[in-house]
């Protein structure tokens, strides 16, 4: 099966997410990136430290649209269990600036 997310910013993102690799998370983000989780602003690093790696966040691509700047996932985590979530991601020169998240 041809891997749906073709774009490379977005699948430095989602390795270094599903490795629990923190370097190789920030290192895909521009230094100005921000987020929203359900419609709503958050702390990027305030969020990703509880919702990712302190919680060992993983997630897996059901299906993709826009080279797979936009997904539908199972997200997993210790706190929340397994969900059903979209992921919209903006990138800028390589890297991921804005992504957005929710329940799908």
């Amino acid at each position: 099966m041809t891997d749906p997310i073709g774009d490379p910013a977005v699948r430095a993102f989602i390795d270094a997410l599903n490795a629990g690799d923190r370097t190789a998370f920030q290192a895909a983000l521009t230094p100005d990136a921000t987020m929203s989780d359900d419609g709503t602003d958050r702390d990027l690093t305030e969020w990703t430290e509880r919702e990712i790696f302190s919680s060992q966040g993983r997630l897996e691509v059901e299906s993709a649209e826009d080279e797979g700047r936009q997904f539908v996932a199972s997200y997993t985590n210790s706190t929340w269990g397994t969900m059903r979530t979209r992921w919209r991601f903006e990138v800028r020169d390589g890297k991921v600036a804005r992504f957005e998240t929710g329940q799908a």
